[in-house]
């Protein structure tokens, strides 16, 4: 077995639901310290994050990622324990294989193997950490940055391990994701009974036009770099459970996936408008707003694309697609930021995996970007 899935095995072993850590960087500490890593251990809130930083002077080279790993759904409808690693038909299983304990045992692995070849490397290595990145992401990642900014400590080139591959690995890297914004909408009627309506008012069908309308938009065509702005509907709520009893209200939950088009300010008032326009009586929540970023063609996404053609013989896509990663973070400080992870098919799904081969792979690329920027 590898060194790599061996790791690989161990961190997915450890239960680290969101936001728990469950010692999952303890066990990374302790095959980065031994390397000269400087260990910071930073604690917000109930949010575990990780610090570690080789090397004094810049450029400044950190890999990102994160511990926590979302709900496992029925543990019954999984082919093995979800939190007990097994190899099977090639196939690593359980929570966080590819999403994303894979990713991280390989950038520790490939740490391992070039400052063995290169102790007295350019620049600085880095690890960035966070149990934080499946939830909230309020005192994770965004919160390691401030602290850095605070003190003047800057990251040149950073990595993220998000699973970004189709089919193999290296065929897909991101240099760049769409903004999230999410909104609550309460429609108010009036409750009454169905054999009145003349009695009430019905907000499930005093909002159909205007949903219907806001499903309808075409919100702009996207640019050279992000797809179009997407709006979709994710929770509808409205009743009291029986079938003779006209609603006093209804809830819907909507998402927004938007490029560099729009700000989130100008979502939330063109969907204003069309509320408005409707004459509905609704209360309006927003929450979770992130921005788009986008790291322009440059030293690193051509270093990673060398990379990728050297130890694979193929050449990688880039993209922006997908949902959100904490680069977002770590971009607006200047910071070129690419994610490079392992195929994405089964991340949150029953059963996610990934090739146990796939994961040495991804070790070789890892280490030939610090090749290509530090040696």
């Amino acid at each position: 077995m590898s060194a790599t899935l061996s790791l690989a095995k161990e961190l997915i072993a450890r239960p680290s639901l969101t936001p728990d850590d469950a010692g999952c960087q303890e066990l990374l500490i302790r095959r980065l310290a031994p390397l000269g890593f400087r260990i910071e251990r930073l604690r917000f809130g109930n949010v575990d994050n990780l610090w570690a930083r080789r090397g004094n002077g810049r450029p400044v080279l950190a890999f990102a990622g994160h511990t926590d790993v979302v709900p496992t759904g029925p543990e019954q409808q999984w082919l093995s324990a979800p939190f007990t690693p097994e190899l099977r038909d090639g196939y690593l299983y359980g929570r966080g294989a590819a999403d994303m304990k894979g990713s991280l045992a390989a950038m520790v692995t490939a740490c391992e193997r070039f400052i063995g070849e290169h102790p007295d490397h350019a620049g600085s290595l880095a690890f960035l950490i966070t149990s934080d990145e499946e939830g909230n992401a309020l005192d994770g990642t965004t919160r390691v940055i401030d602290t850095l900014n605070a003190r003047g400590e800057r990251i040149d080139w950073c990595v993220v391990g998000e699973p970004t591959c189709k089919e193999i690995v290296g065929d897909t890297i991101k240099n760049g994701r769409r903004g999230s914004l999410t909104g609550r909408l309460t429609v108010r009627g009036i409750q009454g009974h169905v054999a009145y309506p003349h009695l009430a008012a019905n907000p499930v069908h005093l909002l159909a036009p205007a949903l219907t309308q806001l499903c309808a938009t075409e919100w702009d065509s996207g640019n050279e770099f992000f797809p179009a702005t997407s709006f979709q509907i994710s929770n509808i709520h409205g009743g009291t459970g029986v079938d003779n009893v006209i609603p006093g209200t209804v809830e819907v939950v909507f998402n927004f996936r938007f490029s560099t088009v729009f700000t989130p300010e100008q979502l939330m008032q063109r969907v204003k408008d069309v509320l408005d326009g409707n004459g509905l009586d609704y209360a309006m929540e927003w929450s979770r707003p992130s921005m788009p970023f986008l790291t322009p063609a440059g030293r690193l996404t051509d270093t990673m694309d060398g990379a990728i053609q050297k130890i694979t013989g193929t050449r990688c896509r880039i993209t922006t697609d997908g949902g959100t990663s904490d680069g977002r973070f770590i971009r607006p400080t200047g910071a070129e930021v690419v994610e490079l992870g392992p195929v994405n098919a089964t991340i949150h799904k029953l059963n996610e995996r990934v090739k146990a081969g796939d994961l040495d792979t991804l070790s070789l690329i890892y280490q030939q970007v610090m090749a290509q920027l530090l040696a």
